[in-house]
C-alpha cells in the first residue's frame, strides 16, 4: 500500500531533500507552496503532486487537503516548513510585517497540524514534523519577530506532542542550529567546492535525520532534536 507524505512550503533546499528521500522510500509526495511552478522539475523528478498553496489562510489549508484526499487520500507523514522574519531593532518594526511573519511561521503551522491531526486520528497513525531553528530557543538582538514565531512554533510542538503522541501520532520539532548548504550536490560525489569545509548543513543530511525519525520505534520516539554543523557555536 502506498503511503502519502505532503510537505508544505515546499523549495530547492532542504524540503526539496526530504521530498527525494521520501519518494525513494516508497512514499507518494504531496508538495505545496504559495508558487507551484518553481516546483515542476522536482514533480517530474519524483512523480510528486504540486498543489498551491497559502498556510497562513485557514481556507487555503482546508482546501489544501480536501484536494490531497481526492487525488491520493490522507497523509501519514506532514513536515511544516514555513518560516518568515522581519529585522530591525524593536522601534523601528512594522507591526504589518512582524503580523504576516507570525502568520505564516506559526499560525499556519496550527493550520496545518489541526488538518493533518484529524486526518491521523482516523488513520490511527502518523507523523507531524516542524522545521525550527536557532531562533525556537535563542532569540538574538532585532530578530523579535523571528524568536516570537519560532519559540511559539516549539510550545505547538511540545503540546501537540503530548495531545497525540498517545494517539500513536509521533510529533517532532527540529531545530536547525545553523546555515543551509546550496542543494542539488551529491555528498558522495567528491565535490565539495560549494561547502568545502562542512560548515553549513547539507539539506540531503538533513533529509537523512528526518527519515531516521519516521522510521523509529514508538517505544523510543524522539521529540526534539537539533542538527548543527561540527563548527557551529552553541
Amino acid at each position: 500500500m502506498t503511503k502519502t507524505a505532503l510537505i508544505v512550503g515546499a523549495g530547492s533546499g532542504n524540503s526539496a531533500s526530504f521530498a527525494r528521500a521520501l519518494a525513494a522510500d516508497g512514499y507518494r509526495v504531496v508538495l505545496a507552496s504559495r508558487k507551484i511552478e518553481k516546483l515542476e522539475g522536482l514533480c517530474n523528478e519524483i512523480g510528486a503532486i504540486a498543489i498551491a498553496c497559502d498556510a497562513s489562510d485557514a481556507d487555503s489549508v482546508e482546501a489544501l487537503f480536501d484536494e490531497m484526499r481526492g487525488k491520493v487520500g490522507p497523509a501519514e507523514v506532514v513536515h511544516y516548513n514555513p518560516s518568515a522574519y522581519t529585522a530591525g531593532p524593536i522601534t523601528e518594526l512594522d507591526p504589518e510585517l512582524v503580523h504576516r511573519a507570525l502568520l505564516q511561521t506559526v499560525f499556519g503551522a496550527f493550520l496545518v497540524a489541526q488538518q493533518a491531526a484529524r486526518d491521523m486520528l482516523e488513520l490511527g497513525r502518523g507523523a507531524i514534523f516542524f522545521t525550527g531553528a536557532t531562533a525556537s530557543v535563542k532569540g538574538f538582538p532585532k530578530f523579535a519577530a523571528f524568536a516570537m514565531g519560532k519559540f511559539a512554533l516549539r510550545g505547538l510542538a511540545q503540546s501537540l506532542a503530548r495531545e497525540l503522541g498517545p494517539q500513536n501520532i509521533h510529533v517532532a520539532h527540529f531545530i536547525i542550529d545553523g546555515g543551509i548548504a546550496s542543494p542539488g550536490r551529491d555528498l558522495d560525489d567528491g565535490d565539495a567546492s560549494t561547502n568545502p569545509n562542512d560548515d553549513q548543513l547539507e539539506p540531503d543530511a538533513i533529509a537523512q535525520t528526518y527519515l531516521a525519525m519516521l522510521r523509529q520505534h514508538r517505544s523510543a520516539w524522539t521529540h526534539e532534536l537539533d542538527l548543527r554543523p561540527w563548527v557551529e557555536n552553541f
